[in-house]
């Protein structure tokens, strides 16, 4: 399939080139308005939002039903009707239905669900749902207990947010859009930058065409499958008009709708290109037209990187004003080495009339996009994994490392076919030089120089004239795929070619993937909320002095079965001769300070001489607890002592 236009003279009063400068500097505009609309959305958040607190806890029991279940996450997340659902031990909801309301906080990004009124006691479950700031959705689910933990007949949901059916095709068109706009924008660049005559080639002119038409389709796709991608994750879902216009307000259907206007332009860059410009034969005309494309070209090319680099990792975290433009550079770097690369197998292997000069020019390139891919890959990987730890310890790390192993290999491959390079430089010029090269030299037969007869049939003649053409390009296939040193070459492009393919596949995982920084942020939000308990009755034994006469002893005490929830007191008050002491007022409270809790104090009921009990005392949650004990030996004589308790 090969796009094509019409060819239109230059008119007298504008030369052809103010007229390709004047549609770039259109085609500028019209990007340049593009990234501000998608900049004026993009607000600094760390990529892939986690849950890093909530009340009630989880595995929390509290002893009085709560009015209402508040989330707290890392970054700013996007939630709507159903996005948080609580369900009552028998899997009924316990929430009123209504859409999850946003507290505003200046550090804190919270979100708080209503519940029923007189709940009764038992565990109960908390799912969620919502879009992280990077367009990626993210789930959990955690359970707290009124009153007591009970059984309850739901079941945690083990699958993640944008996972199953939808999430794969969805994951399909994000490869298949990389893949397109590599094809689309590398073949363009490969065709102007290294091998103008390519323009007319069919090969070639297929290879950027059917980029282009990738490209469109898995955009088309994406924007398409986007609300059940990040809401139901249910097929049927996409021809849900409400969700779709929902999706083209947020900033990832804007990028995507973007995205597609741009491919309206791109379309017809590649009407002219393999069009008007690969009939062009002035070469002053013909220099004009390679500058406009060029410009126009690189404009197109920037402006559809910018809608990811706008709406991914790259817009949200840490200098996301610096990370977009290095994203787009990394883009355009990867698309003008791995797209140039499947160019130039597709001339090697259809092309029989590539010039080794042409090989030469995508040589140097791939070198300068190699420079580039370093600088930025180093800035974006400090960026997302920010810690040693974070490069082996997380997911996202460990796919970094085998990005960073493809990409040497990439190299090491790439450094093998310029030495085929080399070698086929070298080989031509010594051909050359000599004299020789041409197909009867090679072949070792003799050209028999026959008079040219014209036969009387037109149709005739036209068709020997085909024939001898066919036979002339297949003849010089022929001896083309004899030469070793190209035969070389074209084994170590497809090798090239075979790994990009395996490095862009990493690289799409990647971009779904949650961040290294971000992922040990909320492991260590999770590991600070959850501090080692010791399970089992707790003992302490404190020593108090009020000053007073008389006002020595200690307090020993029991903390049965020292755990979450409801647990027994046990207090004796003990002299100095180790006897029971009688005391007028005996308090306590506890306090869990790392989670701002309490103090919740406790007034115990005297039992006897000395012993002091309370029942039922809830213990909200596990963790380190501060336990202060009021003791009173007189009217004006008293003393608070406090110990650290774990109670698991």
């Amino acid at each position: 399939m090969t796009a094509t236009a019409p060819h239109f003279g230059p008119t007298p009063s504008v030369s052809p080139t103010r007229r390709r400068l004047a549609a770039a500097a259109l085609l500028a505009v019209f990007v340049g308005t593009v990234f501000g609309l998608l900049l004026g959305g993009a607000g600094p958040a760390s990529a892939h939002a986690a849950l890093t607190g909530s009340d009630p806890q989880d595995g929390a029991v509290v002893a009085t039903a709560p009015k209402e279940v508040t989330l707290t996450f890392s970054e700013q997340v996007a939630m709507g009707d159903g996005s948080v659902r609580v369900l009552d031990p028998s899997g009924k909801r316990a929430d009123t239905g209504a859409e999850p309301r946003n507290l505003p906080s200046d550090s804190t990004v919270k979100y708080s669900v209503p519940l029923h009124a007189g709940l009764p006691d038992g565990t109960y479950t908390v799912a969620w749902q919502a879009v992280s700031a990077d367009s990626h959705p993210v789930s959990g689910a955690f359970t707290f207990s009124i009153g007591a933990p009970s059984n309850t007949t739901v079941a945690l949901p083990t699958d993640q947010a944008g996972g199953g059916l939808v999430g794969t095709l969805y994951g399909i068109a994000r490869y298949a859009a990389y893949a397109g706009f590599i094809l689309l924008a590398g073949g363009s660049a490969f065709v102007l930058a290294c091998w103008q005559r390519g323009a007319s080639a069919r090969p070639l002119q297929r290879l950027v065409v059917r980029g282009w038409m990738t490209l469109t389709t898995a955009t088309l796709a994406m924007l398409l499958l986007r609300n059940p991608y990040t809401g139901s994750g249910k097929l049927a879902d996409i021809f849900d008009l409400d969700g779709l216009k929902a999706v083209l307000d947020t900033k990832p259907g804007a990028a995507l709708v973007s995205r597609l206007l741009l491919l309206g332009a791109s379309a017809l860059f590649i009407a002219v290109l393999f069009g008007a410009y690969a009939k062009r034969e002035d070469e002053r005309e013909k220099k004009d037209l390679t500058f406009g494309l060029a410009i126009g070209g690189a404009v197109i090319a920037a402006g559809i990187a910018g809608t990811w680099a706008l709406a991914e990792h790259a817009s949200t975290g840490i200098q996301p004003g610096i990370a977009m433009p290095v994203d787009v550079l990394h883009l355009l770097a990867v698309a003008a080495w791995l797209g140039g690369l499947a160019a130039l197998l597709v001339a090697l292997y259809r092309t029989p009339d590539i010039e080794v000069t042409a090989v030469r020019r995508f040589s140097r390139i791939a070198f300068g996009s190699v420079l580039v891919l370093t600088a930025t890959g180093l800035y974006q990987s400090w960026r997302q994994v920010g810690s040693w730890s974070a490069l082996t310890g997380t997911r996202y790390g460990q796919l970094l490392l085998v990005k960073v192993g493809l990409v040497a290999v990439l190299v090491g491959v790439a450094w093998i076919s310029r030495r085929w390079t080399a070698r086929l430089t070298a080989g031509t010029t010594k051909a050359q030089d000599t004299g020789a090269g041409t197909a009867d030299a090679d072949t070792g037969t003799a050209v028999e120089t026959e008079p040219a007869t014209v036969p009387e049939d037109p149709a005739r003649a036209a068709q020997l004239t085909r024939q001898k053409a066919a036979v002339a390009t297949a003849t010089k296939k022929r001896i083309r795929d004899a030469d070793p040193d190209r035969s070389g070459l074209r084994r170590s492009v497809l090798a090239e070619v075979g790994v990009a393919v395996a490095l862009l596949a990493v690289t799409t995982v990647l971009t779904s993937t949650e961040p290294g920084r971000t992922e040990e942020e909320a492991a260590r939000t999770s590991t600070a909320a959850s501090v080692p308990t010791t399970a089992g009755p707790v003992a302490v034994n404190m020593p108090f002095d009020t000053g007073g006469r008389n006002g020595k002893g200690a307090v020993r005490m029991d903390i049965d079965p020292g755990r979450t929830g409801a647990n027994g007191l046990h207090i004796w008050i003990d002299g100095p001769d180790g006897q029971p002491m009688d005391v007028p007022e005996v308090k306590l409270a506890f306090t869990l300070a790392s989670k701002d809790i309490g103090p919740l104090p406790v007034v115990p009921d005297r039992l006897a001489e000395g012993h002091w009990t309370a029942s039922g005392v809830q213990i909200p949650m596990a963790g380190s607890w501060k336990l202060a004990v009021t003791v009173r030996t007189s009217d004006i004589d008293q003393t608070t002592i406090a110990k650290n308790v774990k109670i698991g």
